[in-house]
């Protein structure tokens, strides 16, 4: 029997990464880690705590730490920080030791899905709006994802049952696992 394959998926805040691969990993009979939420677990505080005590450099390096652990792991969905791929140690990471998927979203659809969010460190600053945050984020950040992925999904106007779905039939297709 062949070894299951890894699957990362990147992509900005809001695009559905946690949702999409709680219900891929149990489609595909795999474990599922969100590298947010192992942080949480570990420092035993939230995102936005960890950003307001370390600053975003602080987490950045938990981040990597988390992440570099989790993808030594075999056979999981990892839904990475929506910030992770500006490390190029992440991203040579993730290529390496799996299969990227980018889960693509408009800045529409994310103001929508993180507008009651209240954990989001980078999100609700006095005097910027999000929209431009997220405009901002998204010249940094897109180029990354899409240069890193094995398979570009677009998140919007889809639930996440279909997107999952719609993932697991194209790794049984093209044998990614």
């Amino acid at each position: 029997m062949l070894e299951k394959r890894n699957i990362f998926l990147v992509g900005p805040m809001g695009a559905g990464k946690s949702t999409i691969g709680k219900q891929l990993a149990q489609k595909l009979n795999m474990d599922f880690y969100d590298s947010d939420k192992e942080i949480e677990k570990r420092t035993g505080a939230d995102i936005a705590w960890v950003f307001d005590v370390e600053g975003e450099k602080g987490f950045r390096i938990r981040e990597n730490k988390i992440i570099d652990e989790l993808t030594k792991k075999i056979g999981i969905v990892l839904a990475t920080g929506g910030g992770s791929i500006v490390s190029d140690n992440i991203r040579n990471i993730l290529s390496s030791r799996g299969t990227v998927v980018y889960l693509k979203t408009t800045i529409d659809k994310q103001l929508i899905r993180t507008k009651r969010d209240k954990n989001r460190p980078l999100l609700n600053k006095k005097n910027i709006s999000n929209r431009f945050i997220l405009e901002n984020l998204a010249k940094k950040r897109n180029h990354l994802y899409k240069n890193i992925s094995d398979l570009i999904v677009d998140t919007d106007n889809k639930s996440a049952k279909s997107i999952a779905l719609y993932i697991f039939k194209k790794f049984k297709s093209n044998n990614f696992l």
